[in-house]
């Protein structure tokens, strides 16, 4: 009999410690998880008691929560909804929600654990509850000026600027753009009238290219990482020289490189890295690259960030540089061709890593969470992402980025501005030939940061289609890009 009674309460007891785990996981470890799923209708009709938190730029509410006297008693709004929208998104009851509005949800609609206690004592004291605020990174100058830069040239593309000692994130902007308020309205059919007739549109104003979408071919920018590459293992230095034809028939095939300028890289019988990336040679890079193991490009693509997983809070798709197969995939991927892809975002991680003396700094877009009754529930600090070169070897890599721009035959020359130490790096990425046989639209970059003695802005500007209709599809990439990376950069500087 004692042995049965043993057994029975060891099961019970071990029944209960199954509960008491169970019960823990769903109220405490689960509960904001649990509470944000789109399933659960209990938090959908509390979440109309709530009047939501503001999304601030400096300070001024750009997405906000205003009352309407209905079932629903508050309404999601916007401000300039079109140039902050690839960082706000959009939020509405039944229909979802993107950007930050996701991303911080559990803070906005006021379900988070850090505000379990500011709950409690709102209902003892009858307050009306209410979420509290995200105080966003974003210069709202530089903002605007890259979003204005990207309209009057009427350009698709993606502007990211970073500030290189922090990781905070300056600019983020995607065009086209929309206007979350047409998606955050309480009409549930207005709201899918309208996100259909976005997702249809062509230019697909709903993608955010600065850190998703379809990603780019990098072209030239990407040789920043091949020269930092090669510095750093020792293969090279800025004045190492290489062979100069103006062709160069790639290893065990028949493809011929060239130079964008379809002639040597200068006039020399050799050309130094220097002269490659200053002037934006293809050929020298190349040698370079095929001097090195396969791997060691690759290598210090994914120190700079490729190929990992990030969230600023929003989720970043990450860059691919994928292990070429032989030395003529080696050649092809090293000048940013072949399967290199990017977000714009990870291209102004490698010009802020090197302006940075080698270390990259994770970015991030969310300064601070604010209570309702004006207290810092969190504040977020810089945070060192990888150190993928050391100080010598990034100092050497920005010293070539600002001859780019100072020297006279620099492509990224238009990136200057007058009394600062500008350095920059442009790009054309060649997207193969369409079925008719001719060239598709370039992708046009432009990367660079100011001031060189004292970094206060890294910036990458992409245009797709070579510029749009208006430049013939083809553009150029000292042009363009350079001009729209120059104004943002100023915004900057001046603010």
């Amino acid at each position: 009999m004692n042995k049965q009674l043993k057994f029975l309460s060891r099961t019970v007891f071990a029944m209960f410690l199954v509960l008491f785990f169970a019960v823990t996981m769903i109220q405490f470890v689960s509960a904001d998880d649990l509470r944000a799923n789109e399933l659960n209708g209990r938090t959908v009709k509390n979440g109309y008691k709530v009047e939501r938190g503001s999304i601030l730029v400096d300070g001024n509410p750009v997405a906000f929560s205003t009352p309407t006297g209905d079932s629903f008693r508050f309404v999601r709004q916007y401000s300039d909804g079109q140039l902050y929208a690839p960082i706000t998104g959009y939020f509405s009851h039944t229909q979802g929600m993107t950007g930050l509005e996701s991303a911080m949800n559990p803070a906005l609609s006021g379900v988070g654990n850090a505000q379990f206690f500011t709950r409690i004592m709102n209902t003892l004291n009858g307050v009306a509850p209410q979420g509290s605020s995200v105080q966003t990174t974003i210069d709202p100058a530089a903002q605007s000026a890259a979003a204005a830069a990207m309209a009057e040239g009427g350009f698709e593309g993606a502007v990211v600027a970073v500030q290189p000692k922090t990781g905070k994130i300056l600019a983020l902007v995607s065009t086209p753009s929309f206007d979350p308020n047409l998606l955050s309205t309480n009409s549930d059919a207005e709201i899918i009238a309208n996100y259909r007739q976005l997702d249809e549109d062509p230019t697909r104003p709903l993608q955010n290219r600065a850190i998703a979408g379809d990603l780019y071919p990098p072209g030239s920018v990407y040789k920043l990482v091949t020269a930092a590459a090669a510095i750093e293992a020792g293969k090279a230095t800025p004045s190492t020289a290489f062979e100069n034809p103006a062709q160069l028939t790639l290893p065990q095939s028949s493809s011929v490189m060239q130079n964008a300028s379809r002639t040597t890289c200068g006039s020399g019988a050799k050309a130094t890295l220097e002269q490659a990336l200053v002037l934006s040679c293809n050929i020298p890079i190349a040698e370079m690259a095929m001097g090195m193991e396969r791997n060691v490009v690759p290598d210090m693509a994914r120190s700079f960030g490729f190929d990992r997983e990030l969230s600023i809070p929003l989720q970043v798709t990450p860059s691919a540089s994928p292990v070429p197969e032989d030395r003529a995939q080696t050649a092809l991927s090293s000048i940013g061709q072949l399967d290199v892809r990017v977000t714009p975002l990870q291209v102004a991680m490698v010009s802020a890593g090197i302006a940075n003396g080698g270390s990259v700094m994770k970015p991030y877009l969310v300064e601070r969470v604010i209570t309702p009754d004006l207290r810092v529930e969190k504040e977020y600090t810089p945070e060192e992402f990888s150190k993928p070169v050391s100080e010598k070897t990034a100092n050497a890599v920005a010293g070539m980025m600002e001859q780019g721009v100072s020297s006279p035959e620099g492509l990224a020359q238009k990136a200057g501005i007058e009394g600062v130490r500008v350095a920059g790096k442009t790009g054309t990425a060649e997207n193969g030939r369409g079925e008719d046989g001719n060239d598709l639209p370039y992708t046009l970059w432009f990367t660079g940061f100011a001031p060189v003695d004292d970094p206060q802005v890294a910036v990458a500007v992409v245009i797709a289609n070579g510029g749009g209709e208006a430049y013939g599809f083809q553009g150029g990439s000292f042009d363009l890009p350079t001009a729209v990376g120059k104004r943002v950069m100023e915004a900057v500087l001046n603010g």
